[in-house]
């Protein structure tokens, strides 16, 4: 799944920092007025002819500075995928459905009966030293996601559907088998030998196999486990996008100025300019036009709505926010998940009572002027009929919460219940910082928690900056029990990169033996049958929300804020590269 991210190439996760901003007391009528508004508001900016030249500011909303990790094989946040963006471009180009086409920099040739992909680039795509992007750039990257000295956040076992992969990544082997390079290194053809053709392999995102490339003529002489930290990654990126990077202002602002060597031609802005800003001054910089592009955070709706000057465009995001427990590790050693059963976390009831004692629709109508919404499961109704409409969540039921728990033998000790062994319970709650107002919707979620005599306190005593916020998830760190997260989805929606036993990114580290089996079902050889497949992903949903490991909160609607003389502004799929527009053909209106 992509990263928000997030954003990174189309094909694999991305994690994004999305969070739930309160404001003082809204009226019902006018959150459901603001709703329509904003279903209403087009996805793109009006279509004209654009002129050469011109600067565009883009307001990056973040309390924390970004990483700036300029690989997309290794980067893992929203906001590194965001300042990345003008650079950075998918090898493929889909249709609106997501399905690959020929229109990118590459194109893709499946076939079933040989159980290959063959991905070919084409002539004149060139990285912004002016090298063609070859057949072994290609290759590089699963080097790179696949050496473990590099750590990359994005391996998975789902990758290993590529044959050898596997053998590679173990150290079993010095290449990776999978991969035939029929013209050569310097040649522009990629030939991937799987085991198995899955369904959903002709749409971007699928996860089986890499949709990016990396300069392996310029990284090559870096060590693998140096990588990440190098300047060639850090500081002096190479791109094939429309846009090279000219200044780094670490972790506050990127400016971009066109790739002469773009295989498209010259893009028609001169300059783009990422630039920090706290999510507490957004409205204000909207209102005072400091940025051409910039995102509305929801809960400052108000403020900015009536802004002259500007358009609105939005979406609802393939995103949604959750509440994970952890209940495991990751083991490095044998790849792959490894769940504890004595954890404090791993008894249902429990999971199950904290998430009744939630009353998330309230939150969001309550602090959000109507623009987020509870969600009943992990998979989006964007999806279609892989949506389990009858999916019903978590709603707010102190008295079940309850039930739960004294059934569960979680007897209450005074004013906190016990372990049904006893001992204290206190349960800690990491929680990422973001706007002035996030604590308020923390503080909230806590006293719910109290309510029912659960002992949840913060970790730490306060709310966590993002990126050690996302050190202590990953690593497992043994103060989290329970964290709020959210994941910017692919287009693709299998649930393997994120909740599978060899995913690095299922960091609540569940694993068993009935989610690994919906799992495989969903992206079998029977899955090709589209009614199976619903069935499958329909099952796996409900399953999902009874283990409630994974507990789905809210998702929103994403508003922009675009200066009026802007044109080729699209959150279209067609028009958009890792859920980023297509910077090349934004401009300003002649």
């Amino acid at each position: 799944m992509k990263r928000a991210k997030l954003a990174g190439s189309a094909g694999m996760l991305s994690l994004t920092a999305l969070t739930l901003v309160a404001c003082g007391k809204n009226n019902n009528a006018d959150n459901t007025d603001n709703a329509k508004t904003a279903s209403r508001f087009p996805i793109a900016m009006p279509k004209k002819e654009a002129k050469q030249g011109g600067t565009v500011r883009v307001a990056l909303e973040t309390d924390t500075p970004f990483t700036g990790i300029f690989l997309d094989e290794l980067s893992v946040t929203s906001f590194d995928a965001q300042v990345a963006s003008p650079g950075e471009e998918s090898l493929f180009a889909t249709d609106d459905y997501y399905k690959i086409t020929d229109d990118g920099p590459a194109t893709m040739k499946l076939d079933k009966d040989k159980k290959t992909i063959t991905i070919t680039i084409k002539k004149g795509v060139k990285w912004s030293d002016g090298k063609q992007v070859t057949a072994k750039d290609m290759e590089y990257s699963y080097e790179i996601l696949g050496n473990a000295k590099t750590k990359a956040q994005r391996y998975s076992t789902k990758l290993e559907a590529l044959k050898g992969l596997k053998e590679y990544h173990e150290g079993k082997a010095k290449t990776i088998s999978g991969i035939e390079l029929p013209d050569g290194e310097n040649g522009r053809t990629m030939v991937l030998h799987f085991d198995s053709i899955k369904p959903g392999m002709a749409y971007s995102g699928n996860d089986y196999y890499w949709e990016g490339a990396a300069p392996y003529h310029y990284l090559k002489n870096v060590p693998f486990d140096k990588l990440e930290s190098s300047d060639e990654v850090r500081k002096k990126p190479l791109y094939f996008g429309p846009f090279k990077l000219a200044k780094l202002v670490r972790g506050q602002s990127v400016t971009w100025v066109p790739n002469e060597y773009y295989w498209r031609g010259k893009p028609k802005l001169s300059k783009i300019v990422y630039q920090v800003v706290s999510p507490n001054s957004a409205s204000q910089a909207i209102k005072a036009h400091k940025f051409e592009v910039a995102q509305v955070v929801n809960a400052q709706w108000k403020q900015v709505k009536d802004t002259k000057g500007v358009k609105f465009i939005a979406q609802i995001p393939l995103a949604y926010n959750y509440l994970g427990f952890k209940v495991g590790k990751w083991d490095a050693k044998k790849g792959r998940n490894v769940m504890n059963p004595n954890s404090k976390m791993n008894n249902k009831s429990l999971r199950q009572a904290i998430a009744y004692s939630m009353n998330i629709a309230q939150v969001t109508k309550h602090y959000t002027n109507g623009l987020s919404f509870q969600v009943p499961t992990l998979i989006p109704k964007q999806f279609g009929d892989y949506y389990n409409k009858d999916a019903k969540g978590y709603h707010y039921d102190l008295k079940k919460a309850n039930e739960l728990l004294d059934k569960a033998g979680y007897k209450k000790k005074g004013k906190w219940r016990a372990q049904p062994n006893g001992k204290p319970l206190k349960i800690n709650l990491l929680a990422m910082s973001g706007a002035v107002t996030q604590e308020p919707i923390v503080q909230n979620y806590l006293q719910q928690w109290h309510k029912v005599g659960l002992n949840v306190q913060l970790v730490g005593g306060r709310l966590t900056e993002f990126n050690s916020f996302y050190d202590k998830v990953q690593h497992d760190d043994s103060a989290v029990d329970m964290f709020m997260a959210g994941w910017g989805l692919s287009s693709e929606p299998s649930p393997n990169g994120l909740y599978s036993e060899g995913g690095p990114a299922n960091y609540t580290r569940f694993v068993t033996p009935e989610n690994n089996k919906l799992i495989d079902e969903i992206d079998s050889q029977k899955a090709f049958d589209r009614k199976y497949r619903v069935q499958k992903f329909h099952e796996w949903q409900q399953y999902m929300n009874d283990e409630a490991y994974v507990v789905p909160m809210f998702n929103s609607y994403k508003i922009f804020a675009i200066d009026d003389k802007i044109t080729g502004y699209s959150l279209k799929p067609t028009e958009n590269s890792n859920g980023h527009p297509l910077w090349y053909k934004v401009g300003y209106v002649k």
